[in-house]
């Protein structure tokens, strides 16, 4: 009996120390046998509890009356299948005649409660279906990408989302997207997995990063173009619309419309084309939009008209040249200029890192959900990298990338950089990889000592 209560007591220990300090392990080891057993035993009472239960149809009533037997009890949904994750369990259930998938979305924070688990969400699978997926723990704190993501063509995993679920950026499904966040927020470690991810793909990079370069140019070995001042970049997104017209008229001339060839072959975009034929896909960075779209003389406004023009023709045309947005800054209204809100229309996927004010979290999310908004301003400053993803269909998701150095980014640009396609259109703007500089340029205030 003494070595029971010891193992016991050695075990106990053991579990709390897990808890404490590795909450993964503790799930992995512990808590998922122990959650699925208070799910599966409290799951009638707190489906009731939550009202979350329907009362039984009147055949049922009526039969029980005719045959002198207790009435029956009111049911809760119907379990299709437990599932548990390395985060935590999968729960999808069959609705009742009479329930909907919001009064599952509005009893999610008293089903956490009621299970004892980290967090609860739920989305609607088909209808009568609602998949709850709850989480035994904060994966945010410490952010672990699984071993085995899905990543395909256009599509990249960058962050791990609240419910234990990989964040994908897929621009074949969003094809442009705003990314919003105060200094020190964590949108350039955001950027550094976006561009890591995309380093591997069949895809040019193409980045306008005016501070200097300072953010960009360390990945220059897997760009195709890069542009550090308004100037340059100017040039640059009118080398780009040249060739979304061009990739066009490639597209018209092999749209094979005749009749002897079947509907699902006649090409629309880049992707119904041969892969022979088929134009390399570009993806667009701009690392801080506002320095594109500030002016103080006429020429720099003739300048940014050019900039914002070409830009928003690239976000309403270029998804069929296989020419995407990925745009970055730290605030994006009206007062950065006409063409600002048109441009912001046509970008469909919106990320908002920790902001300053509540009207940036507007300009991310304000036409998109109110609870997005709200989630974002309530993002507290030490949690770096934590960000609210949504799109234009009023989804929305809590989600932190996991941190990569820049040290590693470029690692990763230095591996893949015999993958950099080589664009005629671009080669002007193509970044010249040079060596350490021959002289170090002093930084100081004070004068250089003269000879």
């Amino acid at each position: 009996m003494t070595a029971f209560t010891v193992t016991f007591v050695l075990v106990v220990a053991a579990a709390g120390l897990l808890r404490w300090r590795r909450p993964a392990w503790y799930w992995l080891t512990f808590g998922v046998t122990l959650a699925t057993l208070r799910v599966l035993v409290r799951y009638a009472s707190v489906m009731d509890a939550c009202g979350l239960t329907m009362p039984p149809p009147r055949w049922r009533l009526a039969l029980a009356r005719a045959t002198n037997r207790p009435a029956p009890e009111s049911r809760p949904p119907r379990i299709l299948r437990l599932r548990p994750t390395r985060t935590g369990l999968v729960l999808r259930l069959k609705l009742r005649p009479g329930q909907d998938a919001f009064d599952v979305a509005a009893a999610s924070d008293r089903l956490r409660h009621s299970f004892a688990m980290y967090g609860v969400t739920s989305r609607e699978v088909r209808s009568g279906v609602v998949e709850v997926r709850m989480t035994s723990y904060d994966v945010l704190k410490r952010v672990q990408m699984p071993a085995k993501t899905d990543p395909r063509p256009m599509r990249v995993p960058v962050a791990l989302r609240e419910d234990g679920a990989v964040h994908y950026r897929d621009y074949r499904a969003i094809p442009h997207a705003l990314t919003l966040g105060a200094t020190e927020s964590g949108k350039s470690v955001y950027q550094r997995n976006l561009v890591a991810g995309l380093a591997p793909m069949d895809v040019a990079l193409v980045g306008i990063d005016c501070k200097q370069g300072v953010e960009l140019f360390p990945l220059a070995r897997r760009f195709s173009a890069l542009a550090d001042n308004p100037d340059t970049a100017a040039e640059l997104l009118d080398a780009l619309v040249a060739r979304m017209e061009s990739v066009y008229q490639l597209i018209r001339a092999e749209q094979r419309i005749t009749s002897d060839v079947p509907d699902a072959e006649i090409a629309a975009d880049i992707w119904d084309l041969p892969d022979h034929l088929r134009p390399v896909p570009v993806v667009v960075l701009v690392d801080e939009v506002a320095e594109l779209a500030l002016f103080a003389t006429k020429e720099e406004e003739k300048r940014r008209d050019r900039i914002i023009t070409a830009l928003v023709r690239l976000a309403q045309l270029g998804r069929a040249a296989g020419i995407y947005l990925e745009i970055c800054g730290q605030r994006f209204g009206s007062e950065l200029g006409k063409g600002i809100t048109m441009l912001r229309a046509q970008l469909t996927g919106r990320t908002a890192h920790r902001v300053n004010d509540e009207t940036s979290a507007n300009m991310a999310f304000g036409d998109i959900s109110p609870d997005a908004v709200l989630a974002a301003i309530q993002i507290p400053a030490e949690m770096r990298g934590v960000a609210i993803a949504g799109d234009s269909s009023g989804g929305w998701h809590r989600i932190r990338a996991p941190h990569t150095s820049l040290r590693q980014a470029v690692n990763t640009c230095n591996r893949h950089a015999d993958q950099t396609p080589d664009l005629p259109e671009l080669a002007p703007f193509r970044p010249a990889l040079t060596g350490a500089p021959a002289a170090v340029v002093s930084l100081s205030k004070t004068a250089p000592a003269t000879a």
